[in-house]
């Protein structure tokens, strides 16, 4: 056992730091499928265990992968780029009033697709948007920076914006309609308070009024980055064009409400996640003539073997007795009152997530819950303090989400420097004291509507 033990948390320690290093941008696929490799050979995780994994993981991979695919078919539509252009037009030369658009372009796209979906379609778009604005790299970052975090901050309301949240609530036995009755009022309260302290945090940072406001933003953007396609969209007038968009727009959202209508009738919601896809891409063809090939080549499925990969070891520590250890420490703390092991609870994740990333933070966090014999309420309370944890506390360092470290490096492509001296300028201030008033909204929350 002690063998066991010792290798085990050597392929975890080895993992998570070829994930936080990335040598020469390796997929974090890779060394997370390595780690699960080693992990099977040495029979710490089981065949039935294996069966178990796939259990809980493969609903909530096939969900995140279909909202990928979501969002890969909205882009050749041109959304973002028209996302993008309308945020300028919006602003109205105001570049205070550019920063609380781009907050809540961030917001929605998360909502509607996924955190880390978010991170690569926004930030390629907004680098573009600053780019066009003709803003000087200092007065870019600000809105990158407070983009990112929101994007990345905003999976914590609704359980299908991350795929690790996903995987939790099966291990919970959470719906996905109980998680956002319970969660999306206090998380959205708590991420509006985030914006507004980000705000005053770089308020002197942003520019008060854009460039190039004097003129045809919009027509702008799309001349010079707008690829023409074969079909009339391209050519349309703004209103038409304005009006497909929103079109498209509306269907994602009513998806997006199906899934939760699922959930509450008990019905997969990855069977609903798949025939939204598989509807949008008729509707591309119909409008495109595109070969649906394209989708398979950019569809991100490394998402599927990270997250088996990254269970597989969590599972092993698991086997090995982390969680019975950590029920020992963890148990003091939940009988001291639900207030306080929400925030304790929540404040701890926050301080794993920012040491191994949020990933096995919260898987580790809710196993360990599992075996405390709570009744219902108090498991899923102190489970949403630790989604918060996960999704907000774990942003004070950049290396805590996938998501961060996906921001990172499309910044390192795009040869924009945000030194981590940048980035805790804002997050020293705003993830704690967001993390710690959500914590405290989510507890008052579940006592005023559900006790």
């Amino acid at each position: 056992m002690t063998f066991e033990i010792g290798m085990t948390l050597l392929v975890f320690t080895m993992t998570m730091l070829v994930i936080f290093w990335r040598p020469k941008g390796i997929n974090e696929a890779w060394p997370a499928s390595i780690g699960a490799g080693l992990i099977l050979l040495t029979g710490i995780v089981s065949r039935g265990d294996i069966m178990d994994i796939i259990s809980k993981i493969g609903g909530a991979s096939i969900t995140i992968i279909s909202t990928i695919v979501m969002a890969v078919i909205l882009e050749s539509f041109g959304f973002f780029h028209w996302s993008a252009a309308r945020l300028a037009v919006l602003s109205k030369g105001s570049g205070y009033r550019l920063y609380w658009n781009i907050q809540l372009l961030c917001f929605l796209m998360t909502l509607l697709f996924n955190n880390d979906g978010s991170i690569l379609i926004t930030t390629p778009i907004l680098i573009m948007l600053l780019k066009n604005l003709r803003l000087r790299p200092q007065e870019q970052i600000p809105y990158l920076l407070s983009g990112a975090l929101i994007a990345t901050a905003s999976s914590a309301p609704i359980g299908v914006s991350n795929i690790v949240n996903l995987i939790a609530l099966e291990i919970v036995d959470m719906t996905l309609y109980m998680h956002t009755a319970m969660m999306f009022v206090p998380a959205t309260l708590g991420l509006l308070f985030m914006s507004w302290l980000m705000f005053m945090v770089v308020k002197n940072k942003l520019p008060k009024k854009l460039p190039n406001s004097s003129y045809d933003i919009e027509e702008m953007f799309f001349v010079k980055n707008f690829h023409p396609l074969k079909s009339s969209i391209s050519v349309e007038t703004k209103r038409k064009r304005t009006q497909f968009m929103l079109k498209v727009l509306l269907f994602v959202f009513i998806m997006r409400c199906l899934l939760f209508v699922a959930s509450y009738l008990s019905i997969p919601i990855e069977l609903v996640a798949v025939l939204g896809s598989l509807a949008l891409l008729v509707w591309r063809w119909y409008h495109l003539r595109t070969n649906p090939v394209d989708i398979l080549k950019k569809t991100p499925w490394h998402i599927l073997i990270f997250a088996f990969s990254m269970y597989v070891i969590i599972y092993g520590l698991h086997n090995v007795g982390l969680t019975t250890f950590l029920v020992e420490l963890c148990e003091p703390i939940v009988n001291q009152g639900l207030f306080y092991a929400s925030v304790i609870m929540g404040g701890l994740v926050s301080i794993l997530s920012n040491i191994f990333n949020n990933h096995p933070a919260l898987m580790i966090g809710t196993i360990t819950l599992t075996e405390m014999g709570l009744d219902p309420i108090t498991l899923k309370t102190i489970y949403l303090a630790n989604i918060i944890g996960s999704d907000m506390g774990s942003l004070l360092l950049p290396i805590g989400t996938l998501a961060s470290l996906i921001w990172m490096h499309i910044l390192r492509q795009n040869k924009i420097d945000v030194s981590w001296k940048d980035y805790l300028s804002v997050s020293i201030v705003v993830i704690p004291l967001t993390t710690v008033v959500t914590l405290i909204l989510l507890f008052y929350w579940v006592q005023m509507v559900f006790s």
